[in-house]
């Protein structure tokens, strides 16, 4: 082989895989690229998702406020009813207290 014969051996194997690079860029580039209507579909749901993230937020700050609201009316709650026990324990006390005096002015 000549040195002629082997530079445009050389420059054949080259071009070919020159040629076999670009055909397989040009098949992934194919394959892989996102067309308009799957654009528009990631935007569609992407405003979505979005829409549901302000959802759950607005849904956690009434939950929230409403835990809030609900802690708030327990604890009145509990402190009419320690009022009533109180009223309760008074009212128990004042009638035992009755009673022994009516028994004491009863048997004397």
């Amino acid at each position: 082989m000549t040195r002629t014969e082997f530079v445009i051996v050389t420059a054949i194997i080259l071009f070919v895989a020159f040629a076999v690079g670009w055909f397989a860029h040009w098949l992934v580039h194919r394959f892989t690229r996102v067309s308009r209507a799957d654009m528009g579909e990631l935007e569609r749901m992407a405003q979505e998702l979005h829409a549901a993230e302000e959802t759950r937020d607005q849904a956690i700050t009434y939950l929230q406020q409403r835990e809030a609201e609900l802690t708030n009316q327990l604890s009145q709650t509990e402190a009419e009813l320690r009022a009533a026990m109180d009223g309760l324990r008074d009212a128990r006390h004042e009638a035992e207290e009755l009673r022994n005096r009516l028994e004491r002015m009863e048997a004397g």
